[in-house]
């Protein structure tokens, strides 16, 4: 299997792409009307953001809609322009488009068009995507990277620390645990701006805001005897000479001395060494550290300032149909919409809680010889892939699990997410591109990252998408 750590890293805009930034500033710039249609995650919101508020400062009328992907289907193209942010590339979003439309797409998705396409139709097309230049789009730029290029040809580098959260927010620094490619000039813009401070750790989610006994019971990609189970957390640490409170107060990772940290990363690789195939121990340092990124801007020790926690916000948003608080935040309301803020956190919280325990009451979780799956029946399509990533934990992480449920009210087809340990991609496995694959093969559409993805497919397909998904994993994952 080939190791998708040896690709060549660009970390500098090709001549060509920047060419084409110029000319989308050019559109905006003569454009009156404009209508922003983003995806519907972290990513997406953080992508429309940016281009809804350096439209702001030009004082350009607009308006932006935050859409799942089955919704463009049949999008009428009817504004002076239009922008599509972090979806696009793979959806014939122009079929609607007259001879005086004005498209521009910034997306880092596979595109289903040739890079000349612009040249074959009468439209004004400008489609930005990093594939076009040999860049993988899964790891080097977000879409909100994309649009933050945007907003610095516009002279707007006080909005690259909302790029660094759309990667963070799409994983992007997955691949080696930190942001690199054309994600590293976003990342310098942030720190020279005085928005981030990166900082080297272990790879722990809530670093300033979670006892450390449950960050570690929730570390995850392989099942480990902490995993789930605080009591053998503590054990852990008290076993290094770790004390897991101070007083009354429970410790945070962000409270531990370096030399604290440098034990609980041995222990940690020690661990994963055993309890994984010896082909898979080369990677394990990278699950266990990597670099942090805090926002300066925002108060310390609170959800906001570290840049994982304030993505979870975000999709905590989007999945619960409140974009307009997402992009409140986003655009610097910390006074009305806060609270708000965290209420859809916690109430996105428990509905996670909930049906996480009802999938491991009723043993949903049914296996395949190459991977396995769960039927959602009654969970959001929108939170479908949060799920099946949090139940990942309590079962096989050799094998993809793959979670379905009913896309809508109005529809009966079935959306699909999938979630697999990291280490499966470290090994050159790319989930995304073989879903979208099978889904097409069965009528159906769909694509994403090497370790999250998903699709829509027929609600009669769903045992046809299975065994042909089964039977194209034979001899990939090499259990």
């Amino acid at each position: 299997m080939e190791d998708r750590l040896n690709e060549v890293i660009i970390d500098e805009i090709p001549k060509e792409m920047d060419e084409l930034y110029d000319k989308a500033k050019d559109l905006i710039a003569s454009s009156e009307d404009v209508k922003i249609y983003s995806h519907n995650d972290c990513d997406g919101i953080s992508a429309g953001a940016i281009l809804s508020t350096l439209l702001d400062r030009l004082n350009k009328k607009h308006e932006i809609e935050i859409v799942p992907l089955d919704k463009l289907n049949d999008l009428k193209i009817a504004n002076d322009l239009t922008i599509f942010a972090d979806l696009g590339s793979g959806q014939d979003v122009d079929k609607f488009a007259k001879s005086d439309s004005n498209i521009i797409i910034l997306d880092h998705h596979p595109p289903i068009r040739d890079f000349n396409y612009n040249g074959t139709v009468k439209h004004n097309f400008i489609e930005i995507n990093p594939n076009y230049h040999d860049i993988d789009g899964s790891h080097f730029v977000s879409g909100g990277g994309l649009s933050y290029f945007l907003a610095k040809k516009l002279g707007f580098k006080d909005l690259s620390w909302i790029g660094v959260l759309s990667a963070v927010g799409d994983m992007q620094n997955s691949r080696t645990g930190k942001l690199e490619g054309l994600n590293s000039i976003i990342l310098n813009d942030a720190v020279d701006e005085g928005y981030v401070d990166v900082i080297p750790d272990l790879s722990l989610y809530g670093r300033k805001t979670r006892p450390l006994f449950v960050a570690l019971s929730f570390f995850s990609d392989v099942n480990l005897p902490i995993t789930n189970n605080r009591t053998e957390a503590i054990a852990l640490l008290e076993s290094i000479d770790i004390n897991p409170k101070i007083g009354d107060e429970s410790r945070t990772l962000s409270d531990l001395t370096n030399e604290e940290k440098g034990k609980l990363f041995s222990a940690l690789v020690s661990m994963l060494s055993k309890a994984v195939p010896s082909k898979y121990v080369y990677y394990i340092p990278k699950l266990v550290s990597a670099d942090s990124y805090e926002f300066l801007m925002e108060e310390d020790m609170t959800f906001l300032r570290d840049a994982s926690e304030f993505s979870t916000a975000m999709n905590a948003c989007t999945r619960n149909n409140r974009e307009d608080i997402a992009l409140k935040i986003l655009k610097g309301d910390r006074i009305e919409s806060l609270d708000e803020l965290i209420d859809i956190s916690k109430e996105h919280r428990r509905y996670l809680a909930q049906n996480i325990h009802k999938i491991e009451e009723e043993d949903s979780i049914i296996e395949k010889e190459n991977l396995q799956y769960f039927n959602g029946n009654g969970i959001r399509s929108s939170v479908v892939g949060t799920i099946a990533g949090m139940v990942l934990s309590s079962a096989n992480w050799r094998k993809p699990i793959l979670g379905f449920t009913q896309v809508s009210e109005e529809s009966l087809d079935w959306k699909v997410s999938l979630r697999c340990s990291r280490l499966l991609s470290y090994h050159g496995i790319h989930f995304g591109n073989i879903i979208r694959e099978i889904s097409r093969s069965v009528g159906g559409n769909g694509g994403g990252h090497s370790v999250a993805c998903g699709a829509y497919i027929p609600y009669d397909k769903k045992e046809e998408f299975l065994d042909k998904f089964n039977k194209r994993l034979n001899g990939v994952l090499e259990l």
